[in-house]
């Protein structure tokens, strides 16, 4: 068990450079636009911010995790392909644990943690704009 976590540790850390780095900054700026996006629309909805909601709302939890997932699908689906390039490049083998770990923190945790503080932002300058 100790090896298999070192070498995931290793694999997921070695990921940093080399092949395919560039997925780095590119998956999580796309989950930022959709969270730009979907905040915006929360806010304009009056609904609460998103991830204080899935805390917050057991009854609602899997709607609202559904309905995350189903904004950033594509995004998860060009994280999958990336990594499984990469790891087919790199590895000649595909790790599936290591790839679900490194598509939802590149992917869903940035557009889960963004979301909510986009839809408080865009409140904001919403009711300043209604005021003026």
């Amino acid at each position: 068990m100790d090896d298999v976590l070192a070498r995931i540790s290793s694999d997921l850390f070695g990921r940093l450079d080399g092949p395919l780095s560039f997925r780095f900054v590119l998956q999580p700026l796309m989950a930022v636009l959709y969270a730009t996006r979907d905040g915006i629309g929360d806010a304009r909805r009056g609904r609460p911010p998103y991830f204080w909601s899935l805390l917050t709302r057991p009854g609602e939890r899997w709607s609202l995790l559904r309905e995350g997932e189903h904004a950033v699908i594509r995004v998860i689906a060009l994280g999958i392909i990336m990594d499984v390039i990469y790891q087919l490049m790199v590895f000649r083998w595909i790790y599936p644990f290591e790839l679900i770990v490194v598509v939802l923190l590149l992917t869903f945790v940035p557009y889960v943690l963004l979301r909510g503080p986009v839809n408080r932002i865009a409140r904001h300058v919403i009711v300043r704009r209604v005021r003026s």
